[in-house]
Formats: structure tokens, C-alpha cells, sequence
């Protein structure tokens, strides 16, 4: 028997030592009190980084580097940590996970991973809906669209899963040429906005929102469960009792649906507000 165990008088471990709790973290950073509380802050929350990076990562090619993005995702969380005012009545974790994706989303802009024919398919698509809008007077369905373009249906399913990548990041990404504007986005910017880009902002919000209720009804859900809910696709397939592809290609639908009709509101904008030339 080992004699170590069996005095009484060994010195015994230490107890290890309770893990501080976020907000005690909190308080020890803005206090200034603890050094280490940036680094503690970031482990406490970097399992943020890797939901975020395991719901893009299901949207990109097996080329895409993920261990960049995941640097990427890190350097968002650091500046998240860094930036975030718990004043502005908004939780930490919703500004990190704009911030970690907004990084993330830079970064693979950066590597430039989406192709061009990519983008040229998904215009083509966009402009089919827009003039299907403006015909119909409502949201077409995946029937019209497929016969606008010339494709059957397993065509046009085919043709949603080629430009699903740049269905995914048009909605998360903030700004760009032919972006929208994050749905998600409406935590607090560091950046003080000028009233014009808030008032922009508020109109652009109820412009989705009112196209939103005009979509069909499991597009609308599908959206909600993937940005609000926060549901993988896996999930969402598993509560239609649809396939992950099929989901996949009604969220690319409803993302080129959005766009396509923020693209005709705009161009309406422009010929409304359009000078006419004098005499």
C-alpha cells in the first residue's frame, strides 16, 4: 500500500480554484483589475467561434481553408470583447456572433472563394424574379422561375445548389457591391451612424420586413428558424421532414427572392426621384 496515501499528514492537493463567472469577468475587465481577464473573456466565449464557423462552413466548397476562417473568426471575438458596450442593452453573445461572422465574411472576401459564374447565375436568377414580380404582381414560385429561365425543375434545383454560396453570404455580409445589408444586424455599431443612414437603415427594415410577409409561408419559416432561431439546416429539414438539399434550396430561393425585389424597389426609387431633361 502506498504510505503517501495512508498519512494522514501528506500534504493534500489543492482544490482547484471555481471558474469566475462571465459577469465576474466582465467586471474585473472593465475594472481594469485583472490583467488576464481579455484572455479569460475570450476562452469563456470561444465556442461562439465555432457555432458560427460550423454554420458557414456547411455553405462553402472544400477548398475554402477553414482554419482561416477560424483565425478570422478569433480576431472578431478579440475586437467583439474589445469594442462591446454593455450599456447598449444588447446581449454579448448577439454583438459577437455579428462581429465573429463579420470577420469570417471579410476574410473570405478576401480569398475572393466564390466564382464569378457563380454571381453571374445568381443575377440571372434575380433579374428572372424581378421581371416575374413585376408581371405577377407577387413572389413567383420556383415553377415560374424554372419556365422564365428555360429549365425543368431538376434544372432550376440544380441551378439553386450552384449559387447557394452566394445566396448565404449576401444575407449575412455587411455592405458591398450588390449586397443588401445584414437581416441580422441590429446591434449597437461603435461607429456613430449620420440620422440619413439611420433613417436608411429603419426604411430598409421595413422594406424587408414587408417583403418577408409576402413570401411564401415556408420560405418565411425557413428564414426565421436559419437567422433568428439560430437552427442548422439539419435541424430545419428535421422539423419539415424535408431533406437538407431541399432546404438548402429554398433558402437560396428566398435569399435571390429578397434580393431581386430590393433591386426593383430601388430601381422604382431611382425612376421616380429621376430629373427629367429639360426642354
Amino acid at each position: 500500500m502506498n504510505r503517501a496515501t495512508c498519512d494522514p499528514f501528506a500534504a493534500a492537493e489543492p482544490a482547484p480554484m471555481p471558474r469566475p463567472s462571465p459577469q465576474e469577468l466582465w467586471k474585473r475587465y472593465h475594472g481594469h483589475a485583472d490583467p488576464h481577464a481579455e484572455d479569460a473573456l475570450v476562452q469563456q466565449y470561444l465556442p461562439l467561434v465555432m457555432n458560427v464557423l460550423g454554420r458557414l462552413a456547411m455553405t462553402l466548397p472544400e477548398h475554402v481553408d477553414i482554419e482561416d476562417l477560424k483565425s478570422a473568426g478569433l480576431v472578431g471575438l478579440l475586437q467583439a470583447v474589445r469594442n462591446y458596450d454593455p450599456t447598449c442593452g444588447t446581449s454579448f453573445e448577439t454583438y459577437a456572433r455579428t462581429r465573429i461572422r463579420g470577420a469570417m465574411l471579410d476574410e473570405l472576401r478576401r480569398m475572393d472563394w466564390v466564382p464569378r459564374t457563380v454571381h453571374e447565375k445568381a443575377r440571372r436568377v434575380q433579374e428572372a424574379m424581378a421581371r416575374l414580380e413585376q408581371e405577377l404582381g407577387g413572389s413567383p414560385t420556383e415553377a415560374q422561375v424554372a419556365a422564365a429561365l428555360g429549365l425543368t425543375a431538376e434544372q432550376y434545383a440544380k441551378l439553386l445548389d450552384e449559387v447557394r454560396p452566394a445566396a448565404f453570404v449576401c444575407l449575412d455580409a455587411a455592405g458591398g457591391e450588390d449586397e443588401c445589408g445584414a437581416l441580422y444586424d441590429v446591434v449597437a455599431d461603435p461607429r456613430s451612424e449620420s440620422p440619413d443612414e439611420l433613417a436608411a437603415r429603419r426604411e430598409l427594415k421595413q422594406i424587408i420586413l414587408q417583403r418577408l410577409r409576402e413570401m411564401p409561408e415556408i420560405q418565411r419559416k425557413v428564414l426565421a428558424m436559419y437567422y433568428v432561431e439560430d437552427m442548422r439546416l439539419r435541424e430545419i429539414a428535421e422539423a419539415f421532414g424535408l431533406t437538407e438539399s431541399r432546404i438548402c434550396q429554398i433558402h437560396a430561393q428566398a435569399i435571390l427572392s429578397l434580393r431581386a425585389y430590393l433591386q426593383r424597389y430601388e430601381a422604382g426609387l431611382v425612376q421616380q426621384f429621376k430629373i427629367p431633361n429639360r426642354p
